[in-house]
C-alpha cells in the first residue's frame, strides 16, 4: 500500500464523524498489530521446520593418524569442529585417533575400502604407492615455506594435480583437501650433537616420504615408521635418531625422555602440510553444500593451525629447555649436503613423467614466490635484535 492511499479513502470525513473515525483507526491498528504478529508466527514456524529435516545429519567415521596425545590429533579435532559447526548439524565427523580403527600407515586404504569414510594425515605417508605424493607434503627444499607451498596448491595448480594423481595416475576412490603449513622440520634427535654429515652415515634414522631417499643418498640408514612408534622404538636401541616433525609433538610423544640432543633447522622436510581424504564415493553422496563445507573447513583449520602452532611450538620449545633438552643448529656443513642430495634425488625421480611434471610446476612457482618474498619483505632479523639482542 503506498503512502497516498490512506487519503483518497479519509478525503470525504466530515468533523461530526472524527471520533468514529478515531475508534475506527484504533481498531485497525490493533488489527494490523495482530496480524503482524501472526505473519512474525509464521515465520518462525516457517524458519524452524526445516531444522526438523537438519536433525536428520550424517555421520560420517573419520580417523587421524596421530595419537590421541599429539598435537596432530587436536588439529584433526579443530578441522572435524569446524566442520561440525560450519554445516549446522547437518554433518558431523566422528574423529578417532590412530590404531581405533587401522595403523597410522593403513588409513588410506581402509578409506579406499569403506571401514572409514575420511582421514587426516601427511601425504607422504602414501609415498610407497607413488613417489608423487610425498611432493604433496614434503616437496624438494625450493627455499620456500610451507604456506608458499599451499599458495601453489591453492593457486599455482597443486590441487589440480594432486586431483589427478588421486583420480587418474593411480584411480583411487578417493577426494582430498591439502591444509595446514607446517614450520621447517627439526634434522631430529640424537645421541650426541650432529657436527657434520660424517656423524649421520650408517645411524639408524626415522624419516618418511622423499626424505628417505635424500638420506639414503647421505648414507644414513633410514627405517619408515608412524610417529606413535618412533619412541619406543628409539627407547629399544632399534633407532639412532629420529625426526618427527615439531617441539610440541616432539615433547608430547616422550622425545625428551630418551634423548637430550635436539637439532634444529634441516631442508630434508623444509615445508610440509597436512591432507584430510575422504572415499568419493561417499563424499559425492552428500549434498554441494555439505561438500563445501569439508572443503572450506579446511581452509579455516589451515589459518587456524599457523596461529596456534606459533604459540604452542614455541612454548614447548622453551619448556623443553629448561628440563635440560640441548638445542643445537644444523650446520651450514650438513645443509649443504643436503641440498646436493636432493639435486640426485630430483634427477632419478624426474625419470617419472608425472612427478617432473608436478616438480616443474613447483619450481616455477617457488621461483617467482620466494624471489617476491626475498625481494619486498623487509629483513626480520635486524630487528629482531635490536629490540631482543
Amino acid at each position: 500500500m503506498s503512502e497516498e492511499q490512506p487519503n483518497k479513502g479519509t478525503a470525504g470525513i466530515t468533523a461530526g464523524s472524527r471520533a468514529g473515525t478515531k475508534t475506527g483507526r484504533s481498531s485497525r491498528r490493533r488489527f494490523l498489530g495482530a496480524a503482524a504478529g501472526a505473519v512474525a508466527g509464521t515465520a518462525v514456524g516457517a524458519v524452524a521446520m526445516p531444522n526438523v529435516s537438519r536433525a536428520q545429519s550424517t555421520t560420517l567415521r573419520f580417523q587421524s593418524t596421530w595419537p590421541a596425545r599429539d598435537i596432530f590429533h587436536e588439529f584433526a579435532q579443530d578441522y572435524a569442529a569446524k566442520v561440525n559447526a560450519l554445516s549446522g548439524g547437518r554433518l558431523k565427523l566422528d574423529l578417532l585417533p590412530a590404531g581405533a580403527v587401522v595403523g597410522a600407515l593403513q588409513l588410506q586404504d581402509a578409506i579406499i575400502a569403506g571401514a572409514l569414510d575420511g582421514g587426516h594425515s601427511v601425504t607422504a605417508y602414501w609415498y610407497g604407492k607413488h613417489p608423487a605424493f610425498s611432493l604433496f607434503g614434503t616437496p624438494p627444499a625450493w627455499g620456500w615455506r610451507a604456506n608458499q607451498m599451499l599458495g601453489w596448491v591453492k593457486y599455482g595448480g597443486g590441487q589440480e594435480l594432486y586431483t589427478e594423481l588421486l583420480q587418474d595416475v593411480l584411480k583411487l576412490d578417493l577426494v582430498g583437501f591439502l591444509y595446514g603449513p607446517m614450520p621447517t622440520q627439526p634434522l631430529g634427535w640424537f645421541k650426541k650433537e650432529i657436527t657434520s654429515i660424517e656423524d649421520m652415515k650408517g645411524l639408524k634414522y626415522r624419516t618418511v616420504g622423499l626424505a628417505a631417499d635424500l638420506y639414503k643418498e647421505l648414507g644414513v640408514a633410514v627405517t619408515i615408521m608412524g610417529g606413535g612408534d618412533i619412541v619406543p622404538a628409539m627407547d629399544r636401541g632399534l633407532l639412532d635418531g629420529a625426526e618427527f616433525n615439531n617441539p610440541s609433538s616432539d615433547r608430547a610423544l616422550g622425545f625428551p625422555d630418551v634423548s637430550k640432543v635436539y637439532m634444529l633447522g634441516s631442508y630434508h622436510q623444509a615445508a610440509e602440510s597436512f591432507e584430510v581424504i575422504f572415499n568419493r564415493t561417499k563424499f559425492q553422496a552428500l549434498p554441494k553444500e555439505l561438500q563445501t563445507v569439508l572443503q572450506a573447513a579446511s581452509e579455516a583449520a589451515s589459518a587456524d593451525m599457523s596461529w596456534k602452532a606459533m604459540d604452542r611450538y614455541s612454548r614447548d620449545l622453551e619448556a623443553m629447555k629448561a628440563a635440560g633438552v640441548k638445542v643445537y643448529k644444523t650446520p651450514e656443513s650438513v645443509l649443504k649436503a643436503q641440498l646436493a642430495a636432493w639435486d640426485k634425488v630430483i634427477e632419478e625421480k624426474s625419470k617419472d613423467a608425472f612427478f617432473k611434471k608436478v616438480l616443474d610446476s613447483q619450481r616455477d612457482f617457488a621461483r617467482r614466490v620466494v624471489a617476491f618474498e626475498q625481494e619486498y619483505e623487509v629483513r626480520q632479523d635486524l630487528a629482531f635484535q635490536h629490540f631482543f639482542g
